[in-house]
């Protein structure tokens, strides 16, 4: 009869370093995130393989030795750094005497410890089902009828049968309950749109300084802490630029190598954020020297979530650990603004930021409502030359309604020499420019 092991928080964790793997920025990150949990560290077990073995993950020699480390250290959990399959689990669990947790279970339960909204606390559930729900035959080997024998027959499938069907019921009600927060955040972004306020989100490794640089800009309060996943509700605030012109900023959940697909699909309504904002402010920590990894890791999600193509300006944040650096922005050779270094704690170079937000907003197209008058003829026809027309309607009175797609600069320049009205100056001000 197998039954799993009581919970624990001292933890022996298990790290093996595979080829084409960088072994000691991943096993430094694997002990943050252990302590981020709660775990009481007792030791960390290395090792090296070229694949993962089929049955136990870490081989049969490997298994022995963490047996004999957990119980000459009286461990009550084994982590490792890697995503295991239910069998793989279940045979370590057997082997080692101990409760083992992988890399996906662990990232859920500091999720799980992290949501504070309802709308959190919806997407770890549903991940953690999403996770549990391959995992439930090891809570009910004991009443398997196939195990046979007298005292051992049991109504095993049954009750197996029946806790999927709950968590498919469940499941499905929270997909429900998540579509619903996905089309209010459509809404809000559409009223967003309607009224010409472009949307600039945070995105970045966790622990690189999102919250905090969201505070700075914003003079907002949200949470911020030096622990790995602080945010995981997204926060959209006005943010005040010189020109005057309005913009919000949300602060979105961090990333982090190997997140788990059931995170990305539950938090999908979140990210989504991300993927429809006019600028992308990619924070990076400066300070951190495997930040090259941090960034291809980042661009691999936002690839995932469908935002690959959105405009990005890199934020090199915490220069205040590095005395070496002074707050600037480098720009490419068209002279566009690519990267800002600031400190969010200090405040240093936050004008610089404001700055050049601004002038990538006035660059990245944002899609807008016009309403051109029978002599603007011409200029109906330089916009469609441009292929900046959605839709088009004609009024009773023989006015043109276009929804077009263009820089704010670009619409600027092309107004003026019509000699109409600033169509940006007028939605943001109410008050002509040209």
């Amino acid at each position: 009869m197998f039954e799993r092991p009581q919970a624990g928080q001292k933890a022996l964790l298990v790290h093996l370093e595979f080829p084409g793997a960088d072994f000691a920025a991943e096993r430094a990150e694997f002990v943050e995130l252990a302590r981020s949990a709660g775990a009481e560290v007792l030791d960390v077990i290395g090792g090296s393989r070229r694949q993962p073995d089929p049955g136990l993950f870490v081989g049969s020699g490997k298994a022995e030795e963490i047996a004999a480390a957990v119980a000459a250290k009286c461990a009550e959990l084994v982590i490792l750094n890697h995503t295991l399959s239910p069998s793989q689990e279940r045979n370590l669990e057997r082997v080692l005497k101990a409760r083992v947790l992988d890399r996906t279970g662990l990232i859920l339960d500091i999720f799980a410890t992290r949501a504070r909204s309802h709308e959190g606390k919806l997407q770890v559930e549903l991940a953690q089902l999403q996770h549990m729900a391959t995992r439930l035959v090891r809570g009910w080997t004991h009443l398997e009828r196939q195990r046979g024998g007298i005292g051992l027959r049991g109504p095993g499938e049954t009750q197996l049968e029946t806790d999927r069907r709950l968590i498919r019921v469940r499941i499905g009600a929270l997909k429900r309950q998540l579509d619903a927060v996905r089309s209010r955040r459509e809404r809000s972004r559409i009223a967003r749109g309607r009224r010409q306020v472009p949307t600039v989100s945070l995105v970045g490794y966790t622990n690189a300084g999102k919250s905090t640089l969201f505070n700075a800009l914003t003079g907002e309060a949200a949470f911020a802490s030096s622990q790995l996943f602080a945010t995981l509700d997204t926060t959209v605030r006005r943010m005040p630029l010189q020109s005057g012109e309005p913009v919000v900023v949300a602060d979105t959940v961090g990333f982090i190598r190997d997140l788990p697909h059931d995170l990305v699909a539950a938090f999908r309504a979140t990210l989504e954020e991300a993927r429809d904002a006019a600028l992308l402010l990619h924070v990076i920590d400066a300070a951190d020297p495997e930040r090259m990894s941090r960034i291809n890791q980042v661009q691999s999600v936002l690839d995932e979530i469908g935002a690959a193509q959105a405009p990005v300006l890199e934020v090199f944040n915490k220069i205040d650990l590095r005395a070496e650096e002074l707050p600037r922005v480098d720009r490419d050779e068209q002279g566009v603004a690519r990267r800002v270094y600031v400190s969010a704690r200090t405040g240093a170079g936050l004008d610089l930021l404001r700055a050049a937000v601004a002038e990538r907003l006035a660059l990245a197209p944002q899609v807008r409502e016009l309403v051109l008058p029978v002599s603007a003829a011409r200029l109906r026809a330089q916009l469609f030359a441009q292929r900046a027309v959605l839709e088009e309607h004609t009024a009773e009175d023989g006015s043109f309604r276009l929804k077009v797609s263009l820089p704010p600069a670009q619409l600027r320049r092309l107004f003026c020499a019509a000699g109409l009205d600033d169509p940006t100056q007028t939605a943001a001000t109410g008050a002509p420019v040209c």
